[in-house]
């Protein structure tokens, strides 16, 4: 039994409170009272708290044919606003929002070549995004870094493709703005944000496919990190002995069979080009190009490889595989789950991301704007294609 102060209680309450108004609103006093056990005395003091902070507004009175018509409360999500910067190695994408992860802006700009000029970069830009932001009751409560790399504790331990291990960002932003700055792993946030925005189950994988793999895991409603962070690093697990070179010391990683990156180079080499893009490559693939063709079937195969090990290490009720190749190609999935042949598997389903490259961007809101409120859960509508507008692919 978990025996709690008077004030740790009341702390519990009021966050319970505001989660249920969140999920649930418009809801009356009388319905959070029911819907949580509480004493409507209870429930009148800890709405009055919340009210006074500006944190939920009365917006009218329920449709009731008996008595006296009951006042509606919901969340103000114009309080104030949540800033996500996902890192990459030629270009950050921020995306701007308000308490309820809707979007008010979105930006994209180059990433400095060398890494140790990021927290200047990054600096100028949060800088110029305060000059201009919005009147709320609390500014910019919260910032996240989604970094495309292993992370833990607010440090870089790792990023194959942009050495930013041992560049302390969050420090740098906190002691220049004093506003809460968090950094997460790219697949985590994924996760977070296909968990809080789609999918709504205890036990979800996302799995990252871009210039890396990663894979974002959560069980029992908690994101799973691991030792020092390294829990979900699913693209340096070994499916060829002695296969490829990887940054990460290793040979035959995953990711060096698989990746976006891995597959457009190899394609660009069979084609005799220095470089094409991943919409270049559809337009091959579409015309029944052989080469095209040949990289699907290696995309395939090997995703259903890792699908497979992802599947027997932590049996997910689903999994949601977030690449281009499954965006534009939505018939890869049924391939990928038609590879896997093992009797071991049981999960509920694998389907390819309807948020994209949104993900991880909604999940760095949803983290900001959770720990300001001081809430476990944060489950939003689901959003459309046009709800982060980003300049950027994969």
């Amino acid at each position: 039994m978990v025996i709690g102060s008077k004030e740790l209680i009341r702390d519990i309450n009021n966050n319970l409170v505001l989660e249920t108004i969140i999920h649930k609103s418009p809801i009356s006093r009388a319905s959070l009272s029911k819907e949580l056990g509480l004493t409507k005395a209870t429930i009148s003091t800890i709405v009055q708290d919340l009210i006074d902070r500006k944190l939920i507004i009365e917006i009218g009175s329920d449709n009731t044919e008996l008595g006296r018509k009951p006042i509606l409360l919901t969340f103000n999500k114009q309080a104030g606003l949540a800033l996500c910067i996902d890192i990459q190695l030629d270009s950050c994408t921020a995306v701007l929002s308000d308490l309820q992860a809707e979007t008010l802006n979105s930006d994209t700009f180059d990433s400095p070549k060398d890494p140790n000029d990021l927290p200047d970069v990054l600096c100028s830009y949060v800088r110029n995004i305060m000059y201009n932001l919005p009147n709320t009751v609390y500014g910019l409560v919260g910032i996240t870094l989604s970094i495309h790399g292993v992370t833990y504790e607010k440090t870089i331990k790792f990023v194959p493709y942009y050495n930013l291990a041992g560049i302390d960002l969050c420090k740098q932003l906190e002691d220049h703005f004093h506003i809460p700055v968090y950094i997460e792993n790219e697949a985590n946030l994924s996760a977070i944000g296909e968990n809080s925005f789609v999918y709504d189950h205890a036990d979800l994988a996302s799995v990252s496919v871009h210039t890396g793999i990663g894979l974002g895991l959560i069980m029992g409603n908690r994101l799973v990190k691991g030792y020092r962070g390294y829990t979900g690093e699913v693209g340096h697990t070994i499916v060829n002995i002695d296969g490829r070179p990887c940054p990460c010391g290793n040979h035959g990683c995953l990711e060096q069979y698989v990746s976006q990156k891995v597959l457009m180079q190899e394609f660009a080499e069979k084609k005799g080009l220095d470089y094409v893009t991943f919409d270049d490559f559809l337009s091959y693939y579409r015309a029944d190009d052989p080469d095209a063709k040949a990289i699907i079937d290696t995309f395939i195969k090997y995703m259903s490889v890792g699908l497979n090990n992802i599947l027997n290490s932590f049996n997910p009720e689903i999994v949601v595989i977030n690449s281009n190749f499954t965006s534009k190609l939505p018939e890869l999935t049924d391939y990928i789950i038609d590879g896997l042949s093992s009797k071991m598997n049981n999960f509920g389903s694998v389907k390819a991301s309807s948020l994209e490259g949104k993900a991880s961007m909604l999940g760095g809101l949803c983290v900001a704007i959770r720990n300001f409120l001081g809430i476990t859960f944060l489950r939003l509508q689901r959003v459309s294609n046009a709800h982060v507008k980003s300049d950027t692919t994969s």
